[in-house]
């Protein structure tokens, strides 16, 4: 029997990294909370540039199309190149998590990457 794979943005990597149950509507918090949850059992899953699992309640998305983006694909492209994958690849969650973690959070990159984004006040710890 084939396990579930979960479509992750790859700037989700990061937003996961800081997430602590804040967010764009109580709904997309309940729901972001349980894709953490799940993500933590490592499952594997295809890091993608569109809308993914998280996006599946967040208000910006409509039809499966960000209302943001152009900065939403920006912030991937940067993840993807810094963490040197492309989009579409398929890996166990904390390989995935531990990339982002090693090559963009903890080499001080991940303003450079999303400074501009409405939620970066929350990302400083």
């Amino acid at each position: 029997m084939e396990t579930q794979k979960y479509r992750i943005r790859a700037h989700h990597g990061m937003c996961l990294a800081f997430f602590r149950g804040k967010g764009y509507s109580e709904e997309f918090t309940i729901h972001m909370s349980r894709v953490k949850q799940i993500l933590e059992q490592n499952p594997m899953v295809e890091i993608v540039d569109a809308a993914d699992e998280i996006c599946r309640h967040c208000p910006n998305n409509h039809s499966g199309i960000c209302e943001q983006e152009e900065k939403a694909a920006g912030y991937d492209r940067k993840v993807l190149e810094l963490c040197g994958l492309s989009a579409a690849v398929q890996l166990p969650w904390k390989d995935f998590e531990k990339l982002v973690s090693d090559r963009i959070l903890e080499t001080d990159r991940r303003k450079a990457v999303c400074g501009d984004c409405q939620w970066d006040f929350l990302c400083h710890s």
